[in-house]
């Protein structure tokens, strides 16, 4: 069976981007009978509150975008992580890291048309002196292979990378103990019985490393859709931080209806923009009718 999710972060309420991502994952679910699960990604408690997750439940229903079971939230699975960061110790594949963000930046260079910086290994084989004699608290990083990783997404295609050059030694746990997205998602999809991915492509260019924690952790690695993004009228990404399409705003002018019709027709999925239902999407959805290419959008 399929099982797909909603894993949205409640670091604010949600804009038109999380919301046309989180509608081709439940089409895309629905259309093959299978499972929702909603997974609230809370990892920065200084970012995230559960206020602003009661908002995103709120949304998603008033859209009818509706799950099958609620899994517990990231805040909550920290041993979850720390059995998984265990696993990789003993293999000998994590290292502590002192380097501040400066001096990566100054060591690295940033991977081609991505402003991300690929470490350069500093830290990668400092003897044991050398460690005990640093100040600050390190993060840990997760030494990746000399070797391609690729996934054949069902709607960007093929996408590799050689890890050791496009990547380079990933944080899967920051200083301060907050383990990173890349490790977390991987324990959170294998222990939710995740079978199907569908996200924004500007994620597409981190699964394959998280296809190498998946492979290291011994779990089978989902199915991955990367949707288009949703941009402003002006090039510019939808984005929380600038209120960009905010919902409330546009319910106060729009029906929830207009919203999926308008969001349906821009991708691809309708051949008039007109207002409709999810249930109703879901039975006209199929992958083959979605556009690649990043939207602008006009409501």
């Amino acid at each position: 069976m399929t099982v797909g999710r909603f894993a949205p972060s409640p670091s604010g309420r949600m804009h038109l981007g999380n919301l046309f991502a989180g509608l081709m994952a439940w089409c895309s679910v629905r259309a093959a009978g299978g499972e929702m699960v909603l997974r609230m990604e809370d990892l920065d408690p200084q970012r995230t509150n559960s206020a602003f997750a009661d908002w995103i439940r709120r949304d998603l229903e008033r859209f009818g975008l509706d799950w099958d079971r609620e899994v517990p939230c990231q805040s909550t699975r920290t041993a979850a992580y720390d059995a998984a960061f265990a696993r990789l110790d003993v293999m000998g594949l994590i290292y502590p890291c002192y380097c501040s963000r400066s001096q990566v930046h100054a060591a690295s260079a940033p991977h081609l048309g991505q402003s991300e910086f690929v470490y350069a290994g500093t830290c990668r084989n400092l003897t044991t002196g050398e460690r005990s004699a640093q100040k600050r608290l390190p993060a840990w990083r997760l030494r990746v292979p000399d070797e391609v990783w690729e996934v054949c997404d069902g709607l960007q295609g093929r996408y590799a990378e050689l890890l050791s050059r496009d990547c380079g030694d990933f944080v899967i746990r920051r200083a301060d103990g907050v383990y990173a997205y890349q490790l977390a998602v991987v324990v959170d999809d294998a222990d939710n019985g995740v079978t199907q991915v569908v996200r924004g492509r500007d994620l597409l260019a981190s699964t394959p490393r998280q296809m190498y924690l998946f492979s290291l952790l011994r779990h089978r690695a989902p199915e991955y859709y990367h949707v288009p993004l949703l941009l402003a009228p002006d090039g510019r990404r939808l984005s929380k931080r600038d209120g960009d399409l905010d919902l409330r705003a546009l319910l106060e002018r729009f029906s929830p209806e207009r919203i999926l019709g308008t969001l349906a027709f821009s991708a691809g999925l309708l051949e008039k923009n007109e207002p409709i239902s999810a249930a109703e999407l879901a039975t006209v959805f199929h992958w083959n009718k979605v556009r690649r290419d990043d939207i602008k959008l006009t409501l």
